[in-house]
């Protein structure tokens, strides 16, 4: 999902007071729902971007085979919006039976502070710990051992990118020969961002925000934001990697400089004006939904530099809710392999439980839409397993958050790398702590 999907905003940690009533709410009596099985209920699912199961046809299918449940989906467009609305209910009240937790976030989710706010899903009935992927399965269980999600999605990154225009700029347009391009080394697809805007056609970019080379950099580096505990942020060979290169494409003018998931940026798939954007497997969905039908069969898939993860979410049960029980069988259910293939193939998102790597639809999978003669299941599933994940913490998501909006500081109001690098920190010191 997010994903799927999703974006990377700023959110600020969690109050005294919303920590407080988180643990208030962990410790509360979890409402289990009717002894009655066919009671009639309404489970609520909160969640954000595309997750799919409304689309794979999930929902339909799960109330089909309880007639007594009725499930609505409460989605929010934004990752940062969802996650500020959740901070929100989790301190007033009023959150959803199932609540998406987006991998920035997981970290606090499993914390002292926060995880009695969930249900321990280990113990769930049905759940098989050995199916979903051994480091996906480790995030979100914490030291006590209490897993409080489930993993729906991984977002092993790809490179997604106009054919036509590849052509038009007189360069390869067959996956294999694009992939040779970058192969190995980020810094290549800055060098082929240069090949392009060489030659580009008019009004076009290679790329479409500096802040996606950024993400793709650090999610693929083993290093990121923390070490051994700590926050390492400023000294991390992943960020300054991933810094040094969003900058030198701002300043070679490869990029349009577009702000993710924002409007503009999902009318200039439409538009046609950029080449090129970092594609983890739920991008897909995103690059159809707003790309159009008059763009289909333009886009295609090419490996990534380097194998990354950027995104990717979990299915958590509140303890507070009314239904825990019939809530922790719909978020078992949804994860299980066969439900997570019908969502990989109707939204993109690469399944977090590997049983379903095997299952027909998926390592065979071809995007319709989306590089047609591209082996678009092969290259996720390949970059999935060969993730290599970087440590995590509390803050990683607005840390991320943070360093990515200082990218747009280059792009979208003309600072030096030195002035944006100065502000991020400065951000950084008087809102994450």
């Amino acid at each position: 999902m997010s994903p799927h999907r999703r974006t990377r905003r700023t959110a600020a940690l969690v109050s005294a007071t919303v920590a407080g009533a988180l643990l208030a709410t962990g410790c509360s009596s979890a409402g289990s729902g009717s002894d009655d099985p066919n009671a009639k209920i309404t489970l609520s699912v909160g969640d954000f971007g595309t997750f799919g199961y409304k689309e794979a046809g999930l929902f339909d299918e799960y109330t089909k085979a309880h007639p007594n449940i009725t499930i609505k989906e409460n989605t929010t467009t934004q990752e940062g919006d969802y996650w500020t609305s959740v901070q929100t209910r989790l301190s007033g009240g009023g959150l959803d039976d199932i609540q998406a937790l987006e991998v920035s976030r997981i970290a606090l989710a499993t914390s002292d502070q926060l995880s009695g706010a969930f249900t321990d899903l280990s113990k769930a009935p049905g759940v098989d710990k050995d199916a979903y992927l051994p480091w996906k399965w480790q995030q979100a269980t914490n030291a006590q051992g209490k897993t409080v999600g489930l993993g729906t999605d991984v977002g092993p990154m790809a490179i997604c990118y106009r054919q036509d225009l590849f052509q038009a700029a007189g360069l390869p347009t067959d996956p294999a020969a694009v992939s040779a391009l970058w192969a190995g080394d980020w810094a290549k697809y800055v060098e082929a961002g240069r090949r392009y805007q060489a030659k580009a056609p008019q009004g076009t970019f290679f790329m479409d925000t500096a802040s996606g080379l950024y993400n793709g950099v650090v999610s693929s580096s083993t290093e990121q934001y923390y070490r051994k505990g700590k926050m390492a942020y400023q000294d991390s060979a992943g960020v300054l990697k991933g810094w040094k290169l969003a900058s030198e494409a701002v300043e070679a003018g490869i990029t349009q400089g577009l702000k993710e998931f924002d409007t503009p940026w999902q009318t200039a798939f439409s538009n046609s004006t950029f080449a090129t954007t970092a594609c983890p497997s739920w991008q897909q969905a995103n690059i159809e939904k707003f790309s159009g039908p008059g763009n289909a069969g333009k886009w295609n898939i090419a490996q990534a530099p380097a194998a990354g993860n950027w995104g990717g979410s979990f299915l958590a049960v509140p303890a507070s809710g009314k239904h825990v029980k019939q809530a922790q069988e719909l978020a078992v259910w949804l994860t299980a392999p066969e439900q997570q293939a019908k969502v990989f193939q109707k939204a993109g998102n690469i399944p977090a439980n590997q049983k379903a790597y095997t299952l027909p639809g998926v390592t065979d999978f071809t995007n319709p839409y989306i590089g047609p003669n591209a082996p678009t299941g092969q290259i996720f599933s390949a970059a999935a397993k060969a993730i290599n994940p970087a440590e995590t913490g509390p803050q990683h998501g607005n840390l991320h958050g943070a360093f990515s909006n200082g990218v747009l500081l280059m792009e979208q109001n003309h600072k030096s790398s030195e002035e944006a690098w100065a502000a991020t920190l400065k951000q950084i010191a008087s809102s994450v702590q």
